[in-house]
């Protein structure tokens, strides 16, 4: 049957609009795209504000649309891929005197939405790179070659990037925020279902040496949110070690991070130049927990949670939340530990061992003959946080004998001004409450602490607080306390070195070691008989000690031991700045004494090295007049050395009210002083 006219009129329109397309694929194909790409570098340039430019082949194939993705109609309509060789990206347009270009490529393909090119978007599905060459670029004040929604406004083209697959190449960073230069040589993997390239790192951040090592899928997508791009790190800084497993979606901002993370090292104060957080001294210490966060221009949000670890032999868990803002960040959260090692604290305040300095990387070593840590704090870093944690522990040990419990404490640091409000627990049976502030802001005193110290120590039992000294197994009084001190310095000793203020402390209710009291009497025929006959409680009516601290000079205001048996008066200076004794002594026994010499002893030498001695002149009259007597009758001549006492005087009331106006025996040489009213 022949066609009517009409039918031949439609079948040559779909043949020719059929024809088009074809003869222009064919054309396109066939082409030479290399006139193309001043036009095409043009375009690009113009979307992402900066150079672009293909100076090698450039040569264009049809493929099915997106990878046979797109619905309807538009999956039937083919789309150019295209191959460049030799690609150029340079830097943005205010970074453009740095003379390294931002990327290199050897050969990239990629296919282009023809649609969208009518709307003046170059939307790119999949990237390729072949041998790249990336080059990281962050100046001091943060402007960067990498982030690229600076794009020109007055250009109508914008550029699309869905997703870049990754081969051998390699990435360089150059920072001035973190002080780092990095190299990653990157490498493809065969037969990895999770991982599909792997790189190695090496360089300097933060002026110390780093390497590392990981793995990365193949295919980063960089608009679809819900596609996990898998991420595996280990980087080793020092003795400092990091490593984290898990996934990164919105790598452009890498947003909904995602990973276990593990960290290691001497001392947490040592992961300041690899996070930028400040943290405290400790020993040696490791945690694993789950980190997510978002990574901000200014620094993002991070949260480790549900970490566990170990700090020296104490271990600890919780949750720390950090926030970059302006003027400081902020380091939130609650740590807690089921048994704490009092040891642990040592770094703290310098307070540990040579050898555990050493660990943590401090060159500076404690003095021979010194006790006060010497070691520094380092406060020009306290400005640039500010922190809101709180640390509970539910057991501390200083040893197997001397359990201390429910420790809690506020650490808040605020503007360079750390506070410990409060810092609690119980020991000894009893309670230790106080308020710490120390102000490292510079704003008192350059590079050094402003520190207020109050503290009130109640019911704490001597057999408890002492239970390893054979002298006190049988005590058992009450240890009652206040300190009130205010100082100046950068470390434990120039802070106590330089000290104003008050400590006083009160011991009653209760029975002391007869022992140890007459050891401190020098009663010899005493101690000789307890030793043979063993230890005997004496009842302790009271002591009172009372010291005014002057620029780090402790002086007795008010020191007594009374007991039902003896009197003890104490005077003198304890420095807390060159850590000397200066003590006298008097014992008053109150009954019979056998050989008892009633001499004033003197407390002398240093903290490491305390010299005890009697006053020889008293004793070798006590002696000489024995000796005498010794000449007319052996017996007589044992006494001048019993002590009869001055009768009982047990009230602490009216030993505190004679020990206002009591004079105490001084060293040879020196004139008694008559204590102040």
């Amino acid at each position: 049957m022949p066609l009517s006219r009409r039918q031949k009129i439609s079948l040559a329109s779909a043949a020719v609009i059929f024809a088009i397309p074809v003869a222009a694929i064919a054309v396109l194909s066939h082409a030479d795209w290399n006139r193309a790409k001043p036009w095409l570098n043009a375009r690009v340039s113009e979307a992402l504000g900066r150079p672009f430019a293909i100076e090698g082949d450039l040569s264009l194939t049809w493929q099915q649309a997106g990878g046979g993705t797109q619905p309807g109609w538009r999956g039937y309509l083919p789309w150019p891929h295209l191959q460049a060789t030799k690609v150029r990206l340079g830097n943005p347009v205010a970074m453009t005197s740095d003379s390294a270009d931002a990327a290199t490529v050897s050969q990239l393909a990629f296919s282009l939405n023809p649609l969208a090119l009518l709307d003046k978007q170059i939307v790119i599905p999949q990237l390729r790179f072949d041998a790249p060459q990336l080059h990281l670029l962050r100046k001091q004040d943060g402007q960067n070659n990498w982030t690229f929604d600076r794009q020109n406004p007055s250009s109508p083209w914008r550029l699309q990037l869905q997703s870049v697959v990754f081969s051998k190449g390699t990435v360089t960073l150059a920072d001035a925020v973190t002080q780092a230069q990095l190299r990653a040589d990157v490498d493809t993997l065969s037969g990895d279902a999770r991982y599909g390239i792997a790189w190695k790192l090496s360089g300097i951040y933060h002026g110390d040496q780093v390497q590392g090592d990981g793995k990365a899928g193949s295919v980063l997508s960089l608009q679809q949110d819900s596609t996990p791009f898998p991420v595996q790190a280990s980087i080793r800084t020092g003795k400092t070690s990091l490593a984290i497993e898990g996934t990164l979606t919105r790598p452009t901002r890498l947003a909904a991070l995602d990973v276990r993370l593990k960290i290691a090292g001497p001392s947490m104060a040592r992961l300041y130049p690899l996070t930028g957080v400040l943290l405290p001294e400790t020993p040696h210490f490791s945690t694993e927990g789950h980190l997510t966060g978002t990574l901000a221009p200014g620094g993002g949000d991070w949260v480790y949670d549900n970490f566990t670890g170990k700090v020296g032999s104490s271990d600890v868990q919780g949750k720390l939340a950090f926030s970059a803002r302006k003027p400081r960040h902020l380091l939130r959260g609650e740590v807690h530990s089921r048994l704490l090692q009092f040891r642990d604290l040592g770094p703290l305040v310098g307070a540990d061992s040579s050898a555990s300095k050493s660990e943590r990387g401090v060159t500076q070593q404690q003095p021979a003959g010194r006790v006060l840590p010497v070691e520094t704090f380092k406060t020009e870093r306290w400005t640039s946080l500010d922190a809101d944690v709180r640390y509970t522990a539910d057991k501390i040990t200083r040893d197997a004998d001397l359990p201390i419990s429910e420790l809690d404490t506020h650490v808040l640091l605020s503007d360079g001004v750390l506070s410990l409000a409060p810092l609690n627990f119980n020991i000894a049976g009893g309670t230790l409450r106080s308020q710490i502030k120390l102000d490292g802001s510079g704003k008192v005193i350059a590079n050094g602490i402003a520190a207020e110290l109050t503290a009130s120590a109640r019911h704490l039992r001597i057999k408890q607080l002492f239970p390893r000294l054979d002298a006190l197994q049988a005590s058992i009084g009450e240890i009652n306390g206040d300190a009130s001190l205010s100082a100046i310095g950068n470390s434990v000793a120039s802070l106590l070195g330089s000290s104003n203020g008050e400590v006083r402390a009160l011991i009653n209710r209760g029975s002391i070691s007869k022992l140890l009291l007459e050891e401190m009497g020098l009663n010899i025929g005493s101690v000789v008989l307890a030793k043979l006959a063993g230890d005997k409680q004496v009842k302790l009516n009271c002591m009172a000690a009372d010291f005014v601290a002057t620029r780090g000079l402790m002086q007795t205001r008010q020191f007594i031991v009374d007991t039902d048996d003896a009197v003890l008066h104490i005077d003198g200076t304890v420095n807390l700045a060159n850590e000397k004794l200066d003590l006298t002594l008097q014992p008053d026994s109150k009954g019979l004494r056998i050989f008892s010499l009633r001499s004033p002893l003197y407390v002398h030498g240093t903290f490491s090295q305390p010299d005890v001695s009697v006053d020889k002149g008293v004793l070798a009259l006590r002696t000489g007049g024995a000796l005498a007597l010794a000449t007319v009758a052996p017996f007589a001549a044992l006494l001048p050395l019993v002590n009869t006492g001055p009768g009982d005087t047990s009230e602490c009331a009216t030993l505190l009210a004679q020990a206002r106006v009591k004079p105490v025996a001084p060293p040879p040489g020196k004139q008694p002083v008559k204590k102040a009213r």
